[in-house]
């Protein structure tokens, strides 16, 4: 039967553990192997593997800074294509087409591009105070 000092020793047991843990930084870097993953073309079922490595967050906000362009009167506005095509070129390193050129990115039809941009970091995480907002609005 476990009493009630038990229980409190447990826990303060748990809490030295989860306080004598040091902060380790690697446990944030990027790996700099590839990742290979089996992509499919959904209205094809055709699959192909590509390698690819993740941005850091850097880079990733990098990208989407070159993606946003201001106007005149300090309005925004954001091109997702710029970015997709962006991140695709530097994510993607080895692939049935061999190098992700902007040619390339160019030349492929949607079923193709819809499997690819599935590689993609979201480049705005949804806010729900924007979601209520847009609800009011509509």
């Amino acid at each position: 039967m476990t009493t009630a000092q038990d229980a409190f020793n447990d826990e303060s047991k748990a809490q030295e553990v989860t306080e004598t843990k040091e902060f380790n930084f690697q446990d944030y870097v990027i790996s700099q192997e590839p990742t290979r993953i089996t992509l499919t073309v959904p209205e094809t079922n055709e699959t192909f593997e590509v390698a690819y490595k993740d941005l850091s967050w850097s880079r990733r906000n990098q990208i989407l800074s070159r993606s946003i362009t201001w106007d005149t009167n300090g309005s925004t506005a954001f091109d997702g294509d710029v970015y997709v095509r962006s991140c695709l070129k530097e994510m993607i390193i080895e692939a049935p087409w061999g190098r992700t050129t902007e040619a390339f990115l160019l030349s492929i039809d949607k079923r193709l591009g819809a499997a690819l941009e599935d590689l993609v970091p979201k480049a705005f995480e949804s806010n729900p105070l924007t979601e209520v907002e847009q609800i009011k609005k509509e």
